[in-house]
C-alpha cells in the first residue's frame, strides 16, 4: 500500500432491525474519522438515507459500484441490493438476516480480493442469518473457512486481550471439545498474533482452568489435570511463556490479569463475562489467526433499543481504530520479517 492511499475500511451493516447503522453513521458522523480513513460501507445508500434521516444524523455517503471505486474523504457505500426493506426496529426477520448476510459476504470477497484492508462487521443476528447457503454460528466461523488460517475470538481493550479456547459451543460441550490439539494451536494463534499484530516481542499469556478451582486436584473434575496442565507444560517447554490454569473465579478480582498480555479462557462466558465488565463498552472483538484484519464491536444487535436513537457507538468506533492499529502493525511486521536487522559485530 503507498504511504498517502488512506487504509480502506471495509464494513458489513448487519441486521438492519437492530443498531448496526445506527452506531456507523453516528461513527462517521465525526468527520475527523475521513483523516484516519476511508470507509466502504456494504448495503444500500436508500436505507442509509432513511436511517440518517430518522436519527437526524449529519453522515453523507457517496454511492459506488464497487470497493475499488471509493475516493477518499468520503463514505463510501457500495450498493449490493436494490430490492427495499420495512426496517422493523427490534424484530428478527428473515428479510433482515438475508441481507445482513449479503452485506457480510461482499464484504468479505473485497477484503479477500485486497479491495478494502481491513473488515469491520456490525452485529448479526445468529438466528436469523441461517439458511442453506449459510449455515454458521456467526462471522467467525465462516472468516475462518473463508479466508486463510484458524481463527481464534479475541477481544481486545487497550492491553486487556481475553482469547477464548472455545467460543460458541454449548456449556455441556466445552469439556469435550478441549483437546491437546486444541489448545495448542490457540496458543499458537494468540502467541503469533500478540507478535504480529500488537507488536509484543515476548508474549506472556495465561490460561484458565477449566473446571472451578481449576479441578480442586480432581475433585471437581479431572479435565484440568489430565488435558490442561500436561499440555501447557509441554507448551512452555517448547519456550513460550504460558502460565497457568488459574482458577477463573479469581484471577480478575486480584487484578493478576494485568500481569499478562493475553488471557486464554476455556469458554464463551468463562472469557467474556469480565472482559465486559472492565471494558465498560469500549472493547472490541478481533477475528485473530487469519491472513486479513477483522474487528468488530462487543455487543449484539440490541433489539431492546433499536430505532431510538439510544445507542451507543463508542464500541464500533474502537473497532475501527483497533483494525486500522492492527492493520499498520502487522504490515510493519511483514517488513521487519523480510528485512531483519542484521546484529552490527564489533571491529577487531
Amino acid at each position: 500500500m503507498k504511504k498517502e492511499e488512506k487504509i480502506k475500511v471495509g464494513i458489513s451493516v448487519g441486521d438492519l432491525n437492530g443498531i448496526g447503522t445506527e452506531v456507523i453513521l453516528k461513527t462517521f458522523e465525526d468527520s475527523r474519522m475521513l483523516e484516519l480513513c476511508t470507509p466502504v460501507i456494504f448495503g444500500s445508500t436508500k436505507i442509509l438515507s432513511f436511517q440518517k434521516k430518522q436519527f437526524n444524523i449529519q453522515t453523507n455517503f457517496h454511492g459506488i459500484p464497487s470497493a475499488d471505486k471509493a475516493l477518499d474523504g468520503k463514505v463510501n457505500v457500495v450498493n449490493i441490493w436494490k430490492d427495499s426493506m420495512d426496517i422493523e426496529y427490534g424484530k428478527s426477520t428473515e428479510q433482515a438476516g438475508k441481507f445482513a448476510i449479503e452485506s457480510f459476504v461482499e464484504a468479505t470477497n473485497a477484503l479477500k480480493e485486497g479491495t478494502i484492508d481491513i473488515l469491520v462487521t456490525a452485529p448479526i443476528n445468529k438466528h436469523n442469518v441461517q439458511s442453506e447457503d449459510f449455515k454458521f454460528p456467526g462471522h467467525t466461523d465462516y472468516l475462518g473457512q473463508v479466508l486463510e488460517g484458524d481463527s481464534l475470538m479475541l477481544m481486545v481493550n487497550d492491553s486487556l486481550r481475553v482469547g477464548l479456547l472455545t467460543d460458541h459451543v454449548a456449556v455441556k460441550d466445552v469439556s469435550a471439545a478441549i483437546t491437546p490439539e486444541l489448545i495448542q494451536k490457540k496458543v499458537d494463534i494468540i502467541y503469533n498474533t500478540l507478535k504480529q499484530d500488537f507488536g509484543i516481542s515476548k508474549p506472556k499469556i495465561a490460561v484458565l482452568g477449566i473446571n472451578p478451582h481449576v479441578g480442586d486436584n480432581g475433585v471437581i473434575g479431572v479435565e484440568d489435570d489430565e488435558i490442561l496442565k500436561p499440555t501447557l507444560e509441554k507448551i512452555k517447554n517448547s519456550g513460550k511463556l504460558v502460565f497457568g490454569p488459574y482458577a477463573a473465579d479469581s484471577f480478575f478480582a486480584s487484578s493478576n490479569y494485568k500481569n499478562f498480555d493475553a488471557i486464554l479462557a476455556a469458554y464463551h462466558d468463562q472469557g467474556l463475562i469480565p472482559f465486559k465488565t472492565l471494558s465498560f463498552g469500549q472493547g472490541v472483538n478481533f477475528t485473530a489467526g487469519l491472513n486479513r484484519v477483522r474487528t468488530s464491536p462487543d455487543h449484539g444487535t440490541a433489539y431492546e433499543i433499536a430505532g431510538k436513537n439510544q445507542a451507543d457507538h463508542n464500541s464500533f468506533k474502537e473497532a475501527v481504530f483497533t483494525g486500522i492499529q492492527i492493520f499498520r502493525t502487522r504490515e510493519t511486521y511483514k517488513v521487519i520479517a523480510k528485512n531483519p536487522l542484521k546484529k552490527q559485530l564489533p571491529k577487531i
